[in-house]
């Protein structure tokens, strides 16, 4: 393709990362099912574990399969390099583990998934690490927060479940003032709707099992580097400006400048931490990624007609979606979602906890069950699954109240997706289903 032209997203969804096998022809990716490579002589084999030059040794480290993935996932999301590993949350300690040492600080969204606000309670203590909280909603909160112990800002660009669309560029302006990163998790956006980078992030993490796959079959997590952040700045990361002692003091950033994140993240994270994605699960991803354009489009414009059905409906007292006009976070989705505001929402069930269990029980069609991003519809009730353990309080606070619904709507045909949940409605709440006749 003619230099003088950039690619369009769908044509990079398709291409890029992936070209016919040169060995054999084969137009479609490989699976490079193999755990170890054959070095050319002993010289080829120091100079690729002395970093010296590319290559694969170990499928810990790299993988010609989980390498396509990687060189897609940065060009949609127009960063400079990435690493995928095994799942959304190992991606979550992936990337912080270049920055992050014991008594340093994150300092994080409250309207995060709540995965992450548990691994970053309960898990990241256990490393020496600190995550504040502080609300998205007023960006100059990250700023109060902030300290010399601060190595890392992080947020949602859709938040999981709620909905909440964070200002991503106010945010990173002050990540930049401070000389920290920003780094985005863009799961429920995906590059088709949103490209933190743009507007500033230094690092994008995904559960690639979410919209990515797309088939709700493969497990998998991605981190991609923009390549803009000078990680000699202040001294505050060593790991990627200082000597690597498990490269005879080897310095990333000097040797291998807007490349260093991405290096250090085979050569260190992937090798001692060791959270591989199987080459298989990279393989599956990147045929769904090939349709993400246009099962995104489907998903929003899906989302767009449910949530407007529910937000007339009698048995319902709320819902909370971005692309709603009524919605607070409207004019932010317009400016980071222009495509839409996704297809993960919530809403609120009249009636409560025992009208949210009786709503997902009576659905036919939407799948019951702890995932989001597949192309089938798919339903939760947080309050009796998720988010059990908790007391009514604390579900309130983390958005899972007594009449919370989740939804992912699907790519199915819409006047099913709507039919399905009338019906499930109607039984939910009998005397508002006959007033609405």
């Amino acid at each position: 393709m003619s230099e003088q032209r950039k690619p369009g997203f769908e044509t990079l969804a398709i291409h890029a990362g992936a070209a016919p096998d040169p060995s054999t022809g084969s137009r479609a990716l490989p699976i490079h099912q193999t755990t170890a490579y054959v070095f050319e002589d002993a010289d080829h084999a120091a100079a690729l574990f002395n970093l010296q030059t590319v290559g694969f040794i170990y499928s810990r480290l790299t993988n010609p399969t989980t390498a396509a993935l990687e060189a897609r996932l940065a060009a949609l999301e127009g960063g400079r390099g990435g690493i995928v590993c095994a799942s959304g949350h190992a991606a979550q300690v992936l990337a912080l583990f270049p920055l992050m040492s014991p008594g340093d600080e994150v300092v994080a969204s409250t309207k995060l998934y709540g995965g992450s606000v548990q691994q970053m309670k309960n898990t990241y203590p256990k490393f020496g690490w600190k995550a504040v909280f502080v609300d998205p909603d007023d960006p100059e909160n990250f700023r109060k927060a902030i300290t010399p112990k601060t190595k890392v800002l992080f947020i949602e660009s859709l938040a999981n479940p709620g909905g909440v669309v964070c200002d991503i560029e106010a945010i990173a302006k002050i990540a930049e003032s401070a000389g920290v990163p920003l780094l985005v998790d863009n799961t429920l956006a995906t590059p088709y709707l949103c490209r933190p980078i743009e507007y500033g992030a230094t690092l994008v993490v995904h559960s690639t099992t979410k919209f990515l796959c797309g088939t709700g079959t493969s497990m998998g997590g991605a981190i991609v580097d923009s390549g803009k952040f000078d990680w000699s700045r202040g001294g505050k990361f060593p790991s990627l400006a200082g000597p690597e002692p498990a490269y005879h003091g080897l310095n990333f950033y000097e040797t291998f400048g807007d490349m260093a994140y991405t290096f250090h993240g085979h050569a260190v994270g992937l090798r001692d931490l060791g959270p591989s994605q199987a080459p298989f699960n990279a393989w599956v991803t990147m045929l769904g990624i090939e349709t993400l354009g246009l099962r995104m489009e489907r998903h929003c414009a899906n989302a767009q007609k449910v949530a407007e059905y529910l937000e007339k409906h009698p048995a319902v007292a709320w819902v909370n979606y971005a692309g709603l006009p009524s919605n607070k976070y409207n004019k932010l989705a317009r400016k980071y979602l222009p495509k839409g505001a996704g297809s993960i929402f919530t809403f609120g069930v009249k009636g409560g906890y025992a009208a949210g269990i009786k709503l997902v029980d009576s659905l036919e069609l939407f799948s019951h069950l702890a995932n989001i991003g597949d192309a089938k519809s798919l339903v939760i009730h947080p309050a009796s699954t998720t988010h059990r353990q908790l007391t009514e309080e604390q579900r309130i606070a983390a958005g899972a109240g007594p009449d919370v619904v989740r939804l992912s709507i699907g790519i199915e045909s819409v006047e099913d997706i709507i039919a399905d949940l009338d019906q499930a409605l109607r039984q939910t709440n009998q005397p508002a289903a006959k007033a609405a006749e």
